[in-house]
Order: structure tokens, then sequence, then C-alpha cells
């Protein structure tokens, strides 16, 4: 693809985004002069789109839009900024730095996301070159945090645990320098470094890998370690899965063509689950990706963005068209995959002893808000955490916390400020809400249609109450929510899933598998709360008395006729 022309692609004429891409100069667009206009919070459309690429959104608060409006005011913009950290790790000086500019610049709050990310929301415009520096001076980035490229790089958060998580967690650390784009666009806008000389000359030497349009659409990579599928392996367009023999780690399984979102009506879309296609030795991993990841640069759709994702590109053509192109850009072919099992994608809350008598404290934070509430003051507790800790601090996939690399001499101060500020584990509440995720939705997200984070707790107060009836209140199922069907929270992997149509009102999708290896099914559409709660209650009372030994809620609703099973995403509207 060339820089002065827009090519067709197989799929039709180029979306305006990928014009937007091209003439971008590599993500340089018109970003730094837009970023001095001080005569509006906002910035241009095309300057956002390119805004993503650099780990940031421009949102609006939804709660005010109307009054605004009423008022001629333009919305209350505001920018929602997202850290990488590849597996989620971040130093307890690091952690310090995100809590004092959610403090400074942002709403008070951080948002621990579904991919190990940190986001901050409310951002002003005014703030945002002081907030990157200030990132960028601990160590810490937001490019490729957002935007058609590849993501931050998931991997189950316990490293430490053993040696062979911490040598997974390597891997992710060194897939996610690899993939990043090599673009001096970020540090020019947001560092005030020097501008480099005419980089439209040698496209291959500013992106070797990307390209001057980089990828048709998002793209996102996770590591998981049986038996713990933490990082929902199959949701991702690329997952490894860590082959362990005598807690040697031999290689990796592949999976490929995994991912959530979907469009509401549009058959054309739906969430797809990865398919293993098989086996490579540790030393492989860079170039499995990198061969993978120029497959969807060269073959995706560029026309039509809801259809850009990997899965899409390999639904088009087939598994062995994929394994065929693969063998011949890597020069040799995979083994065959390997054995492995899972057995949940929970997290393990509470303490846990690791290697070299370090410990590992996780606690459980409700759709990973940290904010301090009136009676339970979490993001004071952990900043006087942060001040005394010298391990680290790492994010799961599930949203939760965990303070890791604790030594032995620190372990009594660490477990008293626990005690101090009431930081909990997530004991006292329900199996349910333990296995329970909610994306952020209204007000700061602009593709939300229903609530999620702000709801699903209440949600689950009450469906605690059917669960105690039933006498199931430490029976894991996992619950998810998602306030749009892009499913950020990934409901489409739970076993009870939830997706915004409108406001107050979900679909309710049934029967994904326990360790996420398989999708739900649509079991009621476009209802509220009580509704749900009419529905749910006979189901669940129903698996209290007929469940088999063992049987997870998900199997159950399958097996008892509620909905039917899905083994594709191409089988999920059926």
């Amino acid at each position: 693809m060339t820089k002065d022309r827009y090519p067709s692609t197989p799929d039709g004429p180029p979306s305006d985004v990928e014009r937007i891409k091209i003439e971008s100069n590599y993500l340089r667009g018109s970003l730094a002069e837009t970023l001095e206009d001080v005569m509006s919070a906002g910035i241009p459309d095309d300057d956002n789109r390119l805004m993503k690429f650099h780990g940031s959104y421009l949102q609006d608060d939804r709660d005010l839009r109307v009054e605004r409006q009423k008022q001629k005011l333009e919305p209350a913009y505001q920018f929602m900024v997202r850290v990488r950290a590849a597996g989620g790790v971040v130093s307890a000086n690091q952690w310090l730095v995100i809590d004092e500019l959610a403090n400074k610049y942002a709403n008070g709050s951080i948002k621990l996301t579904t991919r190990q990310s940190f986001q901050m929301h409310g951002i002003l415009k005014w703030n945002m070159k002081k907030a990157f520096k200030e990132i960028n001076e601990a160590l810490m980035e937001t490019l490729a945090a957002c935007g058609d490229v590849n993501r931050n790089v998931m991997c189950s958060p316990n490293p430490y645990i053993s040696e062979v998580h911490m040598e997974v967690y390597e891997w992710a650390k060194r897939l996610s320098q690899y993939l990043s784009p090599q673009t001096k666009a970020y540090h020019e806008i947001w560092l005030d470094n020097e501008k480099v000389v005419d980089t439209s000359k040698n496209s291959e030497e500013v992106e070797p890998i990307y390209g001057p349009t980089y990828l048709p659409r998002k793209f996102k990579i996770g590591i998981a370690v049986p038996p713990s599928n933490d990082v929902d392996v199959y949701s991702q367009d690329l997952g490894f899965i860590a082959i362990v023999e005598k807690q040697q780690l031999q290689g990796f399984n592949i999976t490929v063509g995994g991912g959530m979102g979907s469009t509401h009506g549009d058959k054309a879309t739906y969430p797809q689950i990865g398919r293993v296609i098989g086996f490579c030795k540790p030393e492989e991993v860079i170039d499995v990706a990198e061969k993978v990841v120029t497959i969807q640069r060269d073959y995706g759709n560029r026309s039509v963005r809801k259809n850009a994702r990997f899965k899409y590109t390999i639904d088009k053509r087939g598994i062995p068209w994929l394994i065929d192109e693969l063998h011949s850009r890597l020069g040799w072919e995979l083994q065959p995959a390997r054995f492995f099992q899972f057995d949940h994608n929970r997290d393990r809350y509470g303490w846990v002893k690791g290697l070299n008598d370090q410990w590992h404290f996780t606690l459980f934070i409700q759709n990973g808000r940290v904010k301090d509430w009136e009676h339970y003051k979490l993001m004071t507790g952990l900043r006087e955490i942060a001040k005394v800790h010298t391990g680290d601090f790492r994010l799961t996939p599930n949203q939760n916390l965990i303070i890791g690399n604790i030594s032995e001499s620190l372990k009594p101060q660490i477990e008293t400020l626990i005690q101090q500020y009431g930081l909990t584990d997530g004991e006292h509440y329900s199996a349910l809400r333990r296995n329970s995720m909610a994306c952020v939705a209204f007000p700061t997200c602009g593709l939300a249609m229903a609530e999620s984070e702000r709801y699903l707790p209440s949600l689950l107060d009450k469906i605690d109450l059917i669960l105690d009836e039933a006498g199931l209140r430490e029976e894991e199922i996992v619950i998810r929510m998602s306030g749009c069907p892009n499913g950020c929270s990934r409901p489409a992997l739970a076993e009870i899933g939830f997706v915004g149509k409108a406001p107050g009102k979900y679909n309710v999708y049934l029967g994904g598998g326990f360790t996420g290896d398989r999708l739900n099914k649509l079991y009621r559409e476009n209802i509220g709360e009580k509704e749900i709660l009419s529905e749910l209650e006979p189901i669940i009372h129903q698996f209290a008395k007929e469940r088999k030994e063992k049987e997870k809620f998900g199997d159950f609703v399958i097996r008892a006729g509620y909905v039917k099973e899905v083994h594709s995403g191409l089988d999920f509207h059926d």
C-alpha cells in the first residue's frame, strides 16, 4: 500500500479512517496544533481518530449532555487516558504516579481495565501534555494503548508464583515492546522532542511491521498459563497457551481469531472464540506474532471497520488458509498442538506465598474502580501501602489488584495497613460477585447504550438474594455486563452475560463456558431488571435442585434446554 493513493481492497473502497491514517504522516496529523487551541475543550474528529493511537479517547460527560445542550454550551469534553503495562505489572512508585495523576488531572479515581491497563477519566485538553510527560517520566507510556495496532499484551498476573510464570511474563513484555509502533510522533507531540526530518521517504524505516496505514482494526494478544485461563485466551486475536512439563516451559499452543465485539441487529458481526492451530517453542513466539500481525495487516478488511477484526479475516478464508499463509511467511511449520487443560478463569484472593518467600495479596476491586468512598478508603489505603511497599502491583484480567512481591519482613506492616483501611479480598461477598465484571459505560463511554459499572453491583444484590434462597451463595458463576455489544468486559464468554440495548434494557445471554472456552447464547432480548430477575430465579432454583455433580451453571442451562450450545461465532445468531 503506497502513501500517495488510497487503493481499493477486496472488500471495497477504504474507509475514511484509512484516509486519516495515511494522511497523518505516521500518526502526527494536526494533533500538535490542535492541542494548542484553547477555544474549545474538544478536538476535530480526524485528530481524535489519531489520538487513540497515542492512548486516549475524547469523551464527554453524558450525565451533563442534555443540560449543556439546553444552555447552548459545547459538551463537557474530557479525555480518557489509558496507560499500558505489559502483563499488568507496575512498581510501587509507578502506582503512586498514577494515583497522583488521577487526583491532579482526572476525576479522582483509577479504572483497572479488563486488559490489565490503567484508565483515567476526566482529563481536560490543556492538562494532557502535562499528564503524558509525567507518565513518561515514571517510565510508563500510553502509546498503542488504543488504536489500530497491537494493544497491551496480557498474561497471567502472578509471574513470580513459579519460575514458569516469571518466564511467561518476560515473553509478554518482549512481545509488547517488539510490536509497539516505531513512529516518533508520540515523543514529538507529547514530550517536545525534536522532530524527525522527512519521515515520508522511507516508510519501512518508520514502521517496519505496520507500514503507513497500520492495521485495519485493533489487535489483542494474551498469554495464559494453565490451569488458569484468567486472561480469557480464547477472546484474543492471538493467544499463547503455556505448555509446561516437569516444571519447565516447553513452548506455547497458539490460538487465533478470538474477539468479543458485535453490532446489535447485524448478523454479519458476532463474537468469536480463538481456535488452536499448533505449537511453537518459546524462542519462536516473536516470529509467530509478527507474521500473524502482518497477515492481518495485509488481508484485514479496510473497507468496513465493523468487519475488520482478525476473526472475520480468518472466518472469510478459513483456518487452513491461515495456517498455510503463516507457514509460508515463517519459512517453517508449527508443531502439532499439545495437551493442556483449564479449570478456571478467576483470581485467587487473599494471601499466596510465591518464590523466594515472597508474598502476594489479591484484593477484590469491584468492577476495577479504585477510589475513596465514604466508608471505604480504598484509594487512600493503596496509596499508603505503595509508600512503604518494595515490591510491585499487578492488575488482573478480572479488574482486581495484586499487591505483589511482599517480603516476609514487610508482610506484617502491609497486613496492618490492609486491616486499617478495611481493604477486602472479597470473601464476605458471594462467589457470584467475586466472579463478576463490568465495563465503564455511562457517563464517559460514548458507545454505551445502558449502564454497566454503576448498575451491576445493585443488580447483583438482588441476584444474591435468589442465590441465598437456593443455597448457592458460594457457587462460582461467571457473570459479566457490558453497556454495549463491543464487549469490553467479555460478556460473550460469561455463563450469564448482559449486553446493553437501551437505557435500563439488556440482552441476556446464557451458557458460556466456566473456563472461558465457549460462547454463550441469546436467551432474552431487551428486558429490564424486573424481567431479568423473574427469568433468572426459576433457572437458578432448578440448577440448585437438578445439577449433576460438579456441573457448572453454563453447562446446566444447555443441558436443561434453556439455550443451545454455541460451537463457533458463526453459530452465534442461529
